[in-house]
C-alpha cells in the first residue's frame, strides 16, 4: 500500500548533513495518540457502569442512576476540557419506544483554526440494555457495550483538545442506540441543520474485549465495517454505477482504507485494521448507519471477535457459564491500542484538507483524463488501482502540485492531468489532497457518488439534448 505517499520535505545546505527531524505528520499524529492512557479508560468505564442502566427509558433526572445521570456526567466531564459543550435532542417515539421520550445526546466541538466547517466526528453510544430491550429498571452494566465506545469518545477529547487542528473535531456519546439508533439520527440531522461538511464519522461500538465465548481470541486487529455503494442517493446512482464503477469505492469503502494506511504507517500502536466490506455485522446495525443515510462518509469500529455471552444479556450464571456485559471481561490493553487508532485518525484527519470531487474520462482511448474540482491551498495527488485491488498505489504520473505542473492543465474550476497509455477500462482512479505540511485526506474515488460529501443528482438535460 502506498497511499500514505507525503511529499519531500526541502533540507537546506547546512541542515542536509545532520539527521532531518521526522516529518510534521509522524509528530502530530505519533504524539497524540502516545498520550492516551489505559489508567482512564478504565475509571471512565468504572463511572459508567455505576449509573446501573443506561437504558434510553431509564430514569432521566435520577442524580445517580439512568441515562440522564449519565448524559450529564459525560457533557461535564467534556466541559472540564474547556471545549464547548451541548446537548443535541429530540422527542422520539416507536417501536422500541412507546411513550413520547426524550433523548439526549452529550456532545463537545472542538472548533478548527483554518477550516471549521470541515467536521470529523467520533461518536460511542452511552445507552445500555439486557436480553429484554424493553427492560429500563434491571442493572444492565454496559461495560464493553458500549461503555468502550463512550471511553474512546471522551479519551480522544482529553488527548486532541490539548492541540490545535486545521478542521474541526466532534465528539459526542449518543443516547438512544438500542432503542433504533436514535441518537445517531439525532446528530446526523443536527450536522446538516449545522450545514457541517462533514468528512468522516468514526463510530465506535464494542471495542473493549479480545477473546469469544468459544475461546477464540484476537487482540492484534480491529475490524472496520464499511459499505460498498453508497446507500444515499442509491437509486439515482445504481444506472450510473453499472456503467462507470463505484460498487467498491463510496466514500466510507475509502475511509476504511485510509483507517487500514494509517495503521501500516504507525505500527507503535500495535493493531492492525481487518477492512470488513458490509455496512455493519451480519444482519445488525450501529449509530454509523444514520450518517450514512445522510450521506456522509461513515465507519464503524468493533472487536475482531465478539463475546455473545457478554453483550445484550441479564446479569446470571447458567452452566457455569456467567453473561452479562461486566467490566471485568474486559481487555483494557486491547481498549487501549482501539483508541490509539481512532485518535491517529482523527488527528491526521482534521490535520488535512478535505478530500476533492473527482471524476475521469477516457472511453474508446487509449489516454485516461483524471479531472477534480479546485480546492484552496493543498496539493493533490491521482492515485489507480485495479479493478479486482483492494487498496491504492500512485498513479504513473509525475508528482502534483498546487499549480499546474507537466501532465496536467488547469480547467474550469479545477484541474485536470492525463494519463499518457493508461487504459481507463481497467483501473479505478481516485484523487486526494495534500496539505502543504504534508497531511493527506483520503482518497475520493472518480465515480458517481465518489465525493466526500451527500450525492446531490445532476440537473436533468434540457428538453431535446
Amino acid at each position: 500500500m502506498r497511499q500514505f505517499a507525503f511529499l519531500p520535505f526541502a533540507l537546506s545546505a547546512s541542515a542536509a548533513a545532520a539527521v532531518p527531524p521526522p516529518p510534521i505528520t509522524q509528530v502530530v499524529v505519533g504524539d497524540a495518540f502516545a498520550r492516551v492512557q489505559q489508567q482512564r479508560l478504565r475509571g471512565d468505564i468504572q463511572k459508567l457502569v455505576s449509573f446501573g442502566t443506561r437504558h434510553t427509558l431509564s430514569s432521566q433526572t435520577d442524580p445517580k442512576r439512568g441515562i440522564g445521570a449519565s448524559v450529564r456526567w459525560a457533557e461535564a466531564e467534556m466541559k472540564r476540557l474547556g471545549l464547548p459543550t451541548l446537548q443535541t435532542c429530540d422527542t422520539v417515539t416507536g417501536r422500541r419506544v412507546p411513550t413520547p421520550t426524550r433523548v439526549c445526546n452529550a456532545v463537545a466541538i472542538q472548533r478548527g483554526t483554518e477550516r471549521p466547517n470541515d467536521v470529523v466526528i467520533i461518536t460511542g453510544h452511552i445507552d445500555s440494555r439486557v436480553t429484554d430491550v424493553m427492560n429500563a429498571t434491571a442493572d444492565s452494566p454496559g461495560a464493553n457495550d458500549d461503555g468502550s465506545g463512550t471511553a474512546a469518545v471522551l479519551e480522544a477529547a482529553r488527548v486532541l483538545s490539548r492541540s490545535k487542528f486545521p478542521g474541526t473535531i466532534v465528539y459526542a456519546a449518543l443516547s438512544g442506540e438500542e432503542q433504533g439508533l436514535l441518537g445517531g439520527k439525532i446528530l446526523a440531522d443536527y450536522a446538516k441543520a449545522q450545514g457541517w461538511n462533514v468528512v468522516a464519522n468514526l463510530n465506535n461500538d464494542i471495542i473493549g474485549n479480545s477473546c469469544s465465548s468459544d475461546g477464540v481470541c484476537n487482540a492484534n486487529q480491529v475490524r472496520v465495517f464499511s459499505e460498498g455503494p453508497r446507500w444515499q442517493g442509491r437509486e439515482d446512482l445504481a444506472a450510473r454505477q453499472r456503467s462507470l464503477g463505484g460498487e467498491n469505492d463510496s466514500p466510507s469503502r475509502n475511509l476504511s482504507r485510509y483507517l487500514d494506511s494509517l495503521a501500516e504507517k504507525y505500527p507503535r500502536i500495535g493493531l492492525d485494521v481487518m477492512p470488513i466490506w458490509r455496512n455493519d455485522r451480519f444482519g445488525r446495525g450501529g449509530d454509523h448507519t444514520e450518517f450514512l443515510n445522510a450521506g456522509y462518509p461513515a465507519v464503524r469500529f468493533s472487536v475482531a471477535v465478539e463475546n455473545y455471552n457478554h453483550q445484550h444479556q441479564d446479569l446470571r450464571t447458567e452452566g457455569g457459564i456467567e453473561y452479562g456485559d461486566t467490566i471485568n471481561k474486559m481487555d483494557f490493553p486491547y481498549l487501549t491500542k482501539v483508541v490509539k487508532l481512532n485518535v491517529a485518525a482523527l488527528a491526521a484527519l482534521a490535520s488535512a484538507p478535505p478530500p476533492p470531487e473527482a471524476t475521469v474520462e477516457g472511453a474508446v482511448k487509449t489516454d485516461t483524463t483524471v479531472s477534480w474540482k479546485a480546492v484552496r491551498g493543498p496539493n493533490f495527488r491521482i492515485h489507480c488501482r485495479r479493478t479486482d485491488s483492494a487498496q491504492w498505489a500512485e498513479c504513473p504520473v509525475r508528482p502534483l502540485s498546487q499549480s499546474p505542473a507537466a501532465g496536467q492543465e488547469e480547467a474550469p474550476g479545477g484541474f485536470s492531468a492525463v494519463l499518457r497509455g493508461v487504459r481507463v477500462d481497467d483501473w479505478i482512479f481516485g484523487v486526494s489532497a495534500v496539505s502543504p505540511n504534508g497531511f493527506e485526506s483520503p482518497v475520493a474515488s472518480a465515480v458517481p457518488g465518489g465525493a466526500f460529501k451527500p450525492y446531490v443528482p445532476p440537473p436533468p438535460s434540457p428538453a431535446g439534448q
